[in-house]
C-alpha cells in the first residue's frame, strides 16, 4: 500500500491551528443567506478563473466571472460559443470551452453530500476519472477523457519550457492509482488531519499524472472533495487556486521539492497548509467583519462601519472580556498608543464599547 513520508513541523502545527480556530469561526458565524450565497458565488469565481489561469487561460476575472453567471442562468443546450455570446465574452473557444468545464467540475462537488459511511464509492478512482472527463470535455479525443494515459508525458518547465519532471510510464499508472485509492480510504489516512490527506492527495495525483492532459485541474478537485467529505469546506467559501495562481514557479518548485527530497512531502505540505491557512484566514476576517456589522445592525438599529483595527479590538474584547491600553497595544504593535485611544473612543461614541475605571486602571468592555 502507498505510505505517504512527511514529519510534523513546528510550521504545520501553526498552520493547522489556524486553519482550525478559523473553521470555527466560520462554521458558527451568523451570516444572513444573501450574504453566504454571496461568499460562495465569489469563491465559485476564484476557483474557476485562478484555476485555468494557472494552466494558461487567458480569461480575464471579469470575463470569468460574466461567463459563470451566464452559465449560472443560462437555459440548458446552449453551446460555449451561444453562451460566450449571451455573456459578452470574447475569447478563444478553448479558453471559453475550460471555463465552462470547470465550473462543472466545481458544480458536481458541490452537488455531492458529505457521507463518511460512503467514502470509498466517493473517494474512488471512479469518482477521479469522472472529474477528469468532465475538466476536458470537448477538450480532449472522447477515448482519452475520463481514461488513464497510455502513453509517456513529461512536465515542462514554465520558463525555459526544458523537462522537469518524467511521471512514471503509462503501464504503471492503474497499479499506482489503485495502490494510492486503497490508501487514501483506509483507517491509517482517516487519523490524518483533513488538510494533510488534501495535500498528499493533490501531489501523488499531479506526481502520477494519470491522464494525458488535464492533471492539474483534476488533482485540484480531487483534493477540495477530499476536504469537502471531511467536513472541510468552509461554507464553500473558500478558494486555493488564488493561491496557487499567486506565485506559479513557487507552486511548482514546492511539488518538485518531494522528488527533490527523496519523496518526503513535509515541504510540500507546509507549502499547501500555508496557503490553507492564508486564504481561509482571509475569509475569517471577512466574515468576522460581516458578522459583527450584522450583531452591531441588529443591536443598534443601523450598520456599523468599522475599521480593521477595530475589528481586531472587538475579537480580542469577544474571547477575552476585557480589554487594557497595554493589550490593545500588544494587539497592534505596529500602531501608535494615540491611534488605538482613537479607536477606541469611536467605539465608545458608536455605542459599542464601554469604558470603566480611571488612569491605569481603565478598561474597556462590550456593552451588554
Amino acid at each position: 500500500m502507498y505510505q505517504p513520508r512527511f514529519r510534523i513541523t513546528n510550521n504545520l502545527v501553526t498552520y493547522i491551528s489556524t486553519i482550525e480556530a478559523a473553521k470555527a469561526l466560520i462554521d458558527h458565524a451568523p451570516l444572513v443567506p444573501a450574504w453566504e450565497s454571496k461568499f460562495r458565488a465569489e469563491a465559485l469565481q476564484r476557483t474557476v478563473h485562478f484555476g485555468t489561469k494557472i494552466e494558461g487561460n487567458d480569461l480575464t476575472a471579469d470575463q470569468t466571472q460574466r461567463l459563470v453567471a451566464a452559465q449560472t442562468d443560462a437555459e440548458p443546450g446552449l453551446t460555449p460559443t451561444e453562451l460566450a455570446k449571451q455573456a459578452g465574452v470574447l475569447a478563444r473557444e478553448r479558453d471559453i470551452q475550460e471555463v465552462i468545464n470547470y465550473r462543472q467540475v466545481i458544480s458536481w462537488i458541490d452537488q455531492l453530500k458529505l457521507n463518511p459511511g460512503k467514502m470509498a464509492t466517493t473517494l474512488s478512482i471512479e469518482t477521479l476519472k469522472t472529474l477528469h472527463a468532465l475538466t476536458m470535455q470537448n477538450l480532449l479525443a472522447v477515448d482519452q477523457t475520463g481514461e488513464f494515459r497510455k502513453q509517456q508525458v513529461v512536465v515542462k518547465g514554465t520558463q525555459d519550457g526544458g523537462v522537469v519532471f518524467r511521471p512514471p510510464v503509462s503501464v504503471e499508472v492503474p497499479f499506482l492509482m489503485e495502490e494510492f485509492f486503497e490508501w487514501l480510504i483506509s483507517s491509517e489516512a482517516q487519523t490524518l488531519h483533513p488538510v494533510f490527506k488534501a495535500g498528499i492527495t493533490h501531489y501523488h495525483l499531479v506526481y502520477i499524472h494519470p491522464f494525458i492532459e488535464g492533471n492539474g485541474r483534476t488533482a485540484r478537485a480531487m483534493a477540495s472533495l477530499v476536504l469537502q467529505q471531511s467536513g472541510y469546506d468552509f461554507k464553500k467559501f473558500f478558494s486555493l487556486e488564488q493561491y496557487f495562481d499567486s506565485d506559479v514557479d513557487k507552486y511548482y518548485q514546492a511539488l518538485l521539492s518531494v522528488q527533490q527530497n527523496q519523496l518526503d512531502v513535509t515541504f510540500w505540505l507546509e507549502y499547501f497548509c500555508y496557503g490553507v491557512a492564508v486564504e481561509i484566514d482571509k475569509i475569517k476576517s471577512q466574515v468576522m467583519k460581516l458578522s459583527q456589522d450584522l450583531r452591531l445592525q441588529q443591536e443598534l438599529g443601523a450598520q456599523v462601519a468599522l475599521s480593521e483595527r477595530q475589528i481586531i479590538l472587538l475579537e480580542a474584547l469577544q474571547n477575552q472580556g476585557e480589554l487594557t491600553s497595554d493589550m490593545a497595544q500588544q494587539l497592534l504593535p505596529n500602531i501608535s498608543t494615540d491611534t488605538i485611544l482613537r479607536d477606541l473612543k469611536d467605539l465608545i461614541k458608536k455605542g459599542v464599547v464601554r469604558k470603566q475605571g480611571v488612569t491605569k486602571g481603565v478598561r474597556y468592555l462590550m456593552i451588554d
